[in-house]
């Protein structure tokens, strides 16, 4: 970490290895970085990880659609360690590389799905401007359900705090990344 040092396991506090050996033990199986930062914190950290363990893997959202989220918000914020670790999954969940890359650089990615193109236009409104148009918040509804939208901001924000931990914390990419918005 470049702006707190990493932690140490060995040196954990006993509220902090709590929340690291439940972290450990669920679906992720690893305490990632932005994770490492929020253990600083261990209350922080142990009711963040529960949403963000509900936001990835237990949402309405099919893989796909949620990657798209996360995605889009880690390139909003130009949060590479984000990017380095969701951009695969997100291609592997069935996302079009074009998409992927488009949404890396900034651009309006051609989608070939409705769905996508519905989640993404929700996502890019709220983020730029704050607000979601009447027509986007109906085409997206449409496509996914009010429980889907609901479901949906809640991976909006969620990640939009580990891009901001990511962000201000200088979390470095995975062990031999590159960043990937160094030259978009």
């Amino acid at each position: 970490m470049a702006r707190l040092p990493d932690i140490v396991v060995d040196k954990l506090d006993p509220e902090q290895r709590r929340v690291y050996d439940s972290i450990i033990s669920g679906p992720r199986g690893t305490v990632p970085g932005p994770l490492r930062v929020w253990l600083n914190s261990p209350e922080l950290c142990e009711r963040a990880q529960a949403l963000g363990a509900f936001c990835r893997y237990d949402t309405v959202l099919p893989p796909r659609l949620s990657e798209l989220a996360i995605i889009t918000v880690g390139a909003y914020w130009k949060a590479g360690y984000e990017w380095a670790v969701h951009a695969p999954i997100a291609q592997k969940a069935g996302l079009a590389q074009d998409v992927i890359e488009a949404i890396r650089r900034g651009q309006q990615p051609e989608f070939q799905r409705s769905d996508e193109a519905a989640v993404h236009a929700f996502i890019h409104e709220l983020l730029n401007n704050r607000k979601v148009s009447e027509t986007t918040h109906r085409k997206a509804e449409s496509e996914i359900g009010s429980r889907g939208l609901v479901d949906l901001v809640g991976i909006m924000g969620y990640y939009g705090l580990i891009s901001m931990t990511i962000v201000a914390f200088d979390v470095p990419l995975p062990e031999g990344a590159s960043d990937p918005f160094h030259n978009p």
